[in-house]
């Protein structure tokens, strides 16, 4: 159904025809036009990353709620509807909040260039701004360092996780450069939790913040994460922790409960929130297992999975994941971008899946053409075919193999459609 918030939306996607500009020009005019509302938030935890941003995001709020604190979240993109991308005091923004702040934002920009996602973060920050709540989790958009969230002079905390090959053409083309552009959250005076890093994008990151004195909370340094007879132990100068592992599924999820647990320490949490990091945190399409809805009924009695993942280092945790689950023919069901590395993205995967079938994402100028992924995916050694949409190629994969396990995959915006298409 469409709603208020939708053609408010649709009106901000014209302000710029740029989808990405990385520039903070136009975000501090807005910003000063709505009174600096980045000024009147609550503390702030600024999350920056290749990979597993959202995932420390939600472990992180888990903690905090679980003590009885009110968590503001801004996210992105969203999966299904806008609205994903806010969460005020633990709650998505209603339609009538986000409908306010949008068209406020929208009239105090004016007919000025604006790119959508520019505008959307300075209407989440005026929504938290008068919202009452102890914290605010601020997840980077694209980079760091001229990301419209890098506004905050004096967050509480930043987090940089794993820093991998994405975005290059935005970003830089090695993990240096990459890693120079995620640093810029880091802020004078203000504690960095580091999660797992290359060597390359480590030494950037130790430079930046010795350079500005930020003193950096880094893993394998000051803290600890493993898994351990099945359990999750983490260790660091408070002492030890062991925990359940993590609920969100794959070996990586233990190093994101990691960054978050030294984020939870760091603010002076005790153990039952960082229990509930691991054990409370939802984050979906991140190897989600579907188990209602339109699509799962289709694919009875095949398990129906959702991985929105898109990089190479996606590819590698995904395939980590897989080998972890018990034995079922793998299926993909597969449709990307023409931004991403798909070769790297596909080749772990071709290990472990029997097949791949090929779509393209509906509604996005981007996508790449089902024919082109399947025949990318053929040249890394993946049997592939093509299906018109997910709902024929669920049905072809089934008919074949019905107890397969048929994963979805290759990009959050397949994975919305997917959600939205599932809906019960």
């Amino acid at each position: 159904m469409t709603q208020a918030s939708d053609a408010i939306l649709a009106r901000m996607m014209a302000l710029h025809p740029k989808v990405i500009d990385l520039t903070l020009d136009r975000v501090w005019r807005l910003l000063a036009a709505m009174d600096d509302p980045q000024n009147r938030l609550p503390p702030v935890i600024h999350v920056a990353g290749t990979n597993g941003k959202g995932s420390t995001q939600a472990m992180i709020r888990a903690g905090l709620e679980q003590g009885g604190s009110k968590v503001h979240a801004y996210t992105s993109p969203h999966l299904a509807r806008f609205h994903e991308r806010i969460r005020l005091a633990g709650d998505l923004i209603s339609e009538p909040a986000l409908t306010d702040v949008l068209d406020r934002c929208y009239h105090a920009n004016g007919p000025d260039p604006i790119t959508y996602f520019e505008i959307t973060t300075v209407a989440a920050m005026l929504a938290f701004a008068e919202t009452p709540a102890d914290y605010t989790l601020l997840e980077v958009g694209l980079g760091g360092r001229l990301d419209a969230t890098n506004v905050i002079a004096e967050p509480a905390l930043t987090i940089i996780t794993p820093v991998d090959l994405d975005h290059q053409s935005y970003l830089g083309d090695t993990l240096a450069a990459i890693a120079g552009e995620k640093a810029g959250v880091i802020k004078r005076g203000v504690p960095c939790v580091v999660g797992p890093q290359h060597a390359e994008s480590m030494e950037v990151i130790e430079s930046i913040a010795n350079r500005i004195g930020a003193p950096l909370l880094a893993y394998g340094q000051h803290w600890h994460v493993s898994a351990e007879r099945e359990r999750l132990i983490y260790q660091d100068d408070h002492g030890l922790l062991d925990l359940p592992l993590p609920n969100l599924r794959g070996p990586h999820q233990v190093m994101n409960a990691g960054s978050a647990i030294a984020a939870l320490r760091y603010l002076g949490t005790d153990e039952a929130a960082c229990e509930a990091a691991v054990t409370r945190a939802y984050w979906p399409a991140r190897m989600e297992k579907l188990t209602k809805g339109a699509l799962v009924d289709l694919a009875a009695p095949a398990e129906l999975w959702l991985d929105g993942g898109h990089n190479p280092a996606a590819g590698l945790a995904l395939a980590a994941t897989l080998r972890m689950q018990n034995a079922r023919p793998t299926h993909l069901i597969c449709g990307m971008l023409n931004t991403k590395d798909i070769a790297g993205y596909l080749r772990p995967l071709a290990e472990i899946a029997e097949s791949l079938t090929a779509v393209s994402i509906p509604g996005e100028a981007a996508t790449i053409p089902a024919e082109e992924t399947a025949r990318i995916a053929a040249a890394v050694g993946l049997p592939a075919t093509t299906a018109p949409n997910v709902q024929d190629a669920i049905t072809a994969i089934r008919s074949t193999t019905p107890q397969a396990r048929i994963l979805i995959c290759g990009s959050l915006y397949l994975a919305g459609h997917v959600i939205r298409e599932n809906t019960p």
